[in-house]
């Protein structure tokens, strides 16, 4: 499986994911392709605030390989990560992020900060950013709107 099609599992999971949150899917790849681990926020679920789709990802897959190190693995996710799940892809080692849409206020990735690619960081990873971007960014835009409206 390639990034964009990775991407439209992350769509489809935000799509469908927790009623009441904000609608972010994550794929966790290994170094065929195959997918390891998925993640949706789940904050609402489970009044936690660190279960961000990302952070839910990166634990399952680590339960599945055994591992808290995922050195040959991808993440894919339809938003631009935040700084607490910059820093749990980092200590995760995860070597390439692939994500969909800009977090222009809390984006951690190159919006607000580059946490990842940061010439300080201690490990190096690839980035690749609008992949599936206007698709992304609609399943936020529509999920805000509507939140306004019930206000």
């Amino acid at each position: 499986m390639n990034s964009t099609e990775a991407m439209k599992v992350a769509i489809e999971l935000a799509m469908n994911s927790h009623v009441n949150d904000v609608p972010v899917g994550a794929v966790i790849l290994n170094s065929s392709g195959d997918i390891v681990a998925t993640g949706t926020n789940e904050r609402e679920l489970h009044k936690d605030p660190s279960a961000h789709a990302e952070v839910v990802a990166i634990r399952k897959a680590a339960q599945e390989i055994g591992d808290w190190r995922l050195d040959s693995h991808t993440l894919v996710v339809t938003l631009e990560p935040c700084a607490m799940c910059a820093g749990a892809i980092a200590q995760a080692r995860i070597p390439h992020l692939v994500f969909g849409a800009w977090d222009k206020k809390a984006g951690a990735v190159g919006s607000v900060w580059d946490v990842l690619r940061d010439p300080r960081a201690l490990h190096k990873m690839d980035v690749t950013s609008g992949v599936l971007e206007v698709e992304c960014a609609q399943l936020l835009t529509s999920f805000f709107r509507k939140e306004r409206e019930a206000k």
